[in-house]
């Protein structure tokens, strides 16, 4: 127990250190980009001294490590600024809070669906190894690692919205809307969950304790359910809170394809609006989730597998 506190304390220290080059790293490079973004549509109308007048006014003139930590200072108080562009003088987090409960749900249905699909999946490969199930769900995850996403998305939304007669576009009023985005969403989850379930799976099945349970005569079913499925699903702990919090942030792409209104189409909307402040907080949320989902993982990693040594030095690896 106080292996495990320390590993635990170890990892979070490393996570909460990584998070602020991270941060760091993100505001020096914001700061790097043109200073259009942080006007109105207005920049041109403005004379040069107009221009320096507002620019002094954010603090942008000031020298880059005051600005850094005047950052930190407002960050610390849940404060990550104002919109500039997409919603003028209005907060971030004002804007955030009508954005994640979309992402939200969809990102819920996402994830419960990848991992019914593709957990159920990878345990019908490796039970059927070579068979037809294995040859068919193997052609689906390289279908959907080899052909970009992109092609498959906008063939999904194009023609099972007329086969289907379902909504091309999201309407919170209309609950068929919701379909096609979540299955969308799902896809890339079900071909990773099966894939990973599968290798796992196999690898287990190929050990000498399997061999030993089936010549005490012990029934496959019986293998699979206590043995098998069992030890391959603890690698797996690792994967699964990374995926499924940039899950639940919402699919950049696929929120901007259906128009979804959650935060990956609000990053598509501030990166082509060039609002830099709006960029700068949703670009440090959406890492600061992954990094979380790894410590997350870690964690997770540590609990289930006894293997690991905890006191290792540099880690659980």
């Amino acid at each position: 127990m106080r292996i495990m506190l320390r590993y635990t304390i170890r990892r979070l220290w490393q996570s909460a250190v990584t998070v602020l080059i991270v941060i760091t790293v993100v505001f020096l490079l914001m700061r790097m980009l043109p200073v259009e973004g942080y006007f109105e549509e207005n920049y041109d109308k403005l004379e040069p001294d107009q221009r320096e007048n507002i620019l002094r006014s954010l603090g942008l003139l000031d020298p880059w490590y005051v600005q850094l930590r005047n950052f930190y200072s407002k960050l610390l108080k849940g404060d990550l600024g104002q919109s500039i562009v997409y919603r003028p003088k209005v907060a971030i987090t004002t804007i955030l809070k009508s954005k994640i409960p979309f992402s939200l749900r969809f990102g819920l249905i996402a994830m419960v669906v990848s991992l019914t699909a593709g957990l159920a999946m990878g345990v019908s490969q490796a039970r059927f190894k070579g068979r037809w199930p294995d040859r068919i769900f193997t052609g689906y995850i390289v279908f959907i690692n080899a052909v970009p996403a992109a092609v498959y998305l906008i063939l999904i939304q194009l023609y099972m919205s007329k086969r289907l007669k379902l909504p091309m576009l999201f309407n919170r009023q209309n609950p068929l809307s919701w379909i096609l985005p979540a299955i969308s969403m799902s896809l890339g989850g079900i071909a990773g969950y099966a894939m990973w379930m599968r290798r796992y799976m196999v690898d287990e099945l190929n050990k000498d304790y399997i061999r030993l349970a089936r010549a005490k005569g012990m029934s496959g079913a019986a293998i699979m359910v206590k043995h098998v499925m069992r030890n391959a699903f603890v690698p797996m702990a690792q994967y699964l809170p990374a995926s499924i919090l940039f899950t639940i942030s919402g699919s950049i792409y696929i929120e901007s394809l259906y128009s979804i209104p959650g935060m990956g189409g609000l990053l598509v909307d501030a990166i082509g609006r060039q609002d830099n402040t709006l960029v700068q907080a949703l670009v440090l949320i959406f890492s600061t989730l992954g990094i979380v989902g790894l410590f997350l993982g870690d964690i997770a990693m540590a609990i289930f597998d006894p293997r690991i040594k905890l006191a290792r030095r540099g880690g659980a690896r």
